[in-house]
């Protein structure tokens, strides 16, 4: 009778707890495991199941890379004071730890990475291309020449580069993105399950809302400077909170980025302030959610408003994912 009944269940699209034996026999799991199926449902103990009408095909990860700039419009050194190219070098190394659980988890979902190289030399570009030998990243090297007349002329050549790198990712997103479209910048230590958390994260947010969304993987420590309203939504793993202001570490979806790319133009066309002026004021429209606690850290200097995430072993994080080629 009880094999009869989880057979009706299942054919119905239910789901049975078992709350005695901490199971559940329908999806024949136990309950501390991943009940969500992507692109299906996403189910949140004791939440209950989210049918997923947002279902995510596919994604674009477009890093950009400076390695020769130690801190960009700064004289401070960061955290653990290396050179710039460890950070990168780490940071892309953690990026792809996260990129290969998320396809071994979500083995239909299309991935494709490419990294925006701003004037490494040869020397640090020979180390990142051993980091992602055994994988499918493609290398672009930055052209700036091709938007001396779309920026306006700029106090130092390195703040130009910033915004023409910053402006060649966005166009590579709209030219070649279908889905989802993440823009990273290279001195983000990812957890492992970064990538995982945020494309379920974003189906079940966007079915839940029925709009696509804005996602940050990083919990600013500005965040918590100001006594700002904030609603806090429940995600795939964690909680998450609506804020009204990233960096240019986000994802997003094409179809978003497409809607307010006259946003996107205007904030490469020069250096604002905030540098992140055009994008911050998209957020007023649209959704945007940060991760309790981080699944992507800043690496700036200690004191920065805009780096270290709060109640994370930073230390251990670094070691894990230093490279030995």
């Amino acid at each position: 009778m009880k094999k009869f009944f989880i057979k009706i269940c299942k054919f119905f699209g239910l789901e049975i707890i078992d709350q005695n034996e901490f199971t559940s026999p329908t999806l024949n799991k136990e309950l501390n495991e991943d009940l969500s199926i992507l692109n299906q449902k996403s189910i949140v103990l004791p939440m209950g199941e989210v049918k997923i009408t947002r279902k995510v095909n596919s994604i674009l990860i477009i890093i950009r890379v400076n390695t020769e700039i130690e801190v960009w419009d700064q004289n401070k050194r960061r955290l653990f004071e290396k050179p710039k190219v460890e950070y990168s070098i780490r940071s892309i190394n953690s990026l792809i730890k996260s990129i290969n659980l998320c396809q071994k988890k979500y083995t239909d979902l299309k991935i494709k990475t490419i990294i925006l190289d701003d004037s490494s030399k040869n020397e640090n570009l020979n180390k990142i291309k051993e980091v992602i030998k055994d994988t499918n990243v493609e290398i672009i090297t930055l052209n700036t020449k091709k938007f001396e007349a779309k920026i306006k002329k700029q106090k130092t050549e390195e703040t130009f580069s910033n915004l023409a790198s910053l402006f060649q990712c966005f166009e590579i997103g709209k030219d070649i993105g279908e889905d989802l479209i993440f823009f990273i910048e290279d001195d983000y230590l990812h957890f492992d399950t970064m990538l995982s958390e945020m494309i379920a994260t974003y189906e079940r947010v966007s079915s839940q809302l029925g709009r696509d969304i804005f996602m940050c993987p990083s919990d600013y420590p500005y965040l918590y400077m100001d006594n700002e309203k904030t609603n806090i939504l429940i995600g795939d793993k964690r909680h998450w909170r609506t804020i009204n202001k990233t960096l240019c570490t986000f994802m997003t979806s094409k179809k978003l980025l497409d809607l307010y790319w006259q946003n996107f133009l205007k904030n490469c066309e020069d250096r604002h302030h905030p540098f992140e002026k055009y994008i911050n004021e998209i957020y007023k429209n649209e959704f945007c959610i940060s991760p309790l606690k981080s699944l992507s850290v800043h690496l700036t200097n200690i004191n920065s408003s805009y780096g270290l995430s709060p109640f994370i072993d930073y230390k251990k994080l670094w070691d894990e994912n230093k490279f030995d080629a």
